[in-house]
């Protein structure tokens, strides 16, 4: 990934859809001005459904990601508004620590 990632940058593209894996490894070699999308986050509460790779809010902010993705966590939900709610909390957490793991 980190090789796509480059000849995407080389390409003149503004970013690219990675793990939070992949995102620290990009983060380090490419820089901070390179967007970087993780899909299938899935907060510590939520059911991981048919996902193999899924990421948590906290290791996606960890790892360098600029927008994470979060479908079912919320759609699947009885009460979306809370889940968004729980969601936005772990993420304010995690930014609140982000020093503390940097």
């Amino acid at each position: 990934m980190l090789q796509l990632a480059k000849v995407a940058k080389e390409s003149g593209l503004d970013g690219v859809v990675a793990s939070a894996d992949e995102a620290k490894r990009i983060r380090e070699q490419i820089g901070d001005d390179f967007i970087i999308v993780c899909p299938a986050t899935r907060p510590t509460w939520a059911g991981v459904d048919d996902q193999v790779r899924f990421d948590s809010p906290t290791k996606a902010i960890k790892s360098g990601v600029d927008f994470m993705v979060v479908g079912r966590p919320i759609t699947k939900s009885e009460d979306r508004v809370a889940a968004a709610k729980l969601i936005i909390d772990e993420i304010e957490n995690a930014l609140e620590n982000k020093e503390a793991f940097v």
